[in-house]
């Protein structure tokens, strides 16, 4: 009879192959991670050469799960576990991890604005590791087809180990979703979007949302750009800084996108989930103008409670779902 693998063994399954290939000169640790999951993927050992000792380290791993059945959220989040040991070596200071608490909410929000919507697509413009995209698919019926971008290599080649593994077929490309054009029309764009400035001026030069004074924030850019492969009507569920917009020169931004989209709702996430409040985010619902699309009579604004506090989470979770039943509906 199978077994099924719990989260930790095969976090420290993952853990140690990553460490002995890494050991072994394989790469840094992320990138071994990514080593690791083809390896399971695979069923075999991948990498040559490898000494004697080391070899034997990664059989004995190998022996751990043999015959041991993996299921989507057991795969992800041991990973994510790895994801953040490995991030927290790495000297990459834009490499975060989307909290798996915002995720799995964020798939309760899509949820809700799909209805029982079916075949749906979803794009992902920086979608790092995977890590929220799969999460989300975890948690929400209906996705048919998902894409994912990002610039760093590392963390695409992460995103398709973890797919992979998950028994996805996502569409992942190594790119700069700013620059490039040609995306397919989705349904639906989700994305927790990083936070910085865009640094490639000409690609930006004639975007609508471009600061009058400055130079162009990244998550504008991407914004922007991935627009145009949203669908008329289609939703965009975004985690964003809470400063985007009041900082200075928004205004562009601020009109382009109460031209081309509705807002649905902004949810702010308690401060107690960031290090300090100016890293504070908010979750942005929105729709893109199309012909049959009506604004609702009111969007839905709130401050999100600790997703410790119970109580206060299931009445704001009351609250969220009358709207979504009466107003949004």
């Amino acid at each position: 009879m199978e077994r099924q693998i719990d989260t930790d063994q095969l976090f420290h399954v993952l853990d140690e192959m990553a460490e002995t290939l890494s050991n072994e000169g394989h790469g840094s640790y992320l990138e071994t991670l990514a080593l690791a999951g083809d390896n399971l993927f695979q069923g075999s050992i991948m990498q040559q050469p490898l000494s004697d000792v080391a070899f034997k380290k990664m059989e004995e791993q190998f022996k751990k799960i043999d015959q041991m059945t993996m299921e989507r959220e057991t795969v992800r989040k041991a990973f994510q576990l790895a994801i953040i040991k490995g991030m927290k070596q790495a000297v990459q200071p834009h490499h975060a991890m989307t909290p798996d608490g915002i995720a799995i909410f964020m798939s309760y929000l899509l949820k809700r604005l799909l209805k029982d919507q079916l075949g749906v697509s979803v794009y992902d413009p920086a979608v790092g590791t995977g890590n929220m995209l799969t999460a989300m698919m975890n948690h929400t019926e209906g996705i048919e087809r998902a894409i994912g971008a990002d610039v760093d290599e590392s963390l695409i080649r992460l995103a398709f180990v973890m797919s992979n593994l998950q028994q996805y077929e996502l569409e992942l490309y190594n790119m700069d979703s700013v620059k490039e054009e040609g995306i397919p029309t989705v349904d639906v764009i989700v994305s927790d979007l990083p936070n910085g400035i865009y640094t490639n001026d000409e690609v930006v030069e004639s975007f609508n949302t471009k600061p009058s004074e400055g130079r162009m924030p990244a998550e504008y850019a991407i914004i922007e750009n991935s627009l145009r492969a949203l669908k008329p009507g289609g939703v965009m569920l975004l985690l964003i800084p809470n400063d985007m917009f009041t900082r200075e020169h928004s205004e562009a931004f601020r009109t382009f996108m109460r031209k081309e989209t509705i807002t649905l709702g902004m949810l702010q996430l308690p401060d107690t989930m960031f290090k300090a409040e100016r890293h504070g985010k908010s979750i942005w619902m929105l729709q893109k103008q199309g012909p049959d699309v009506v604004a609702p009579q009111q969007a839905l604004f709130a401050e999100l409670p600790s997703f410790t506090r119970a109580e206060a989470m299931t009445d704001m979770m009351a609250k969220i779902n009358e709207w979504f039943d009466h107003i949004y509906n």
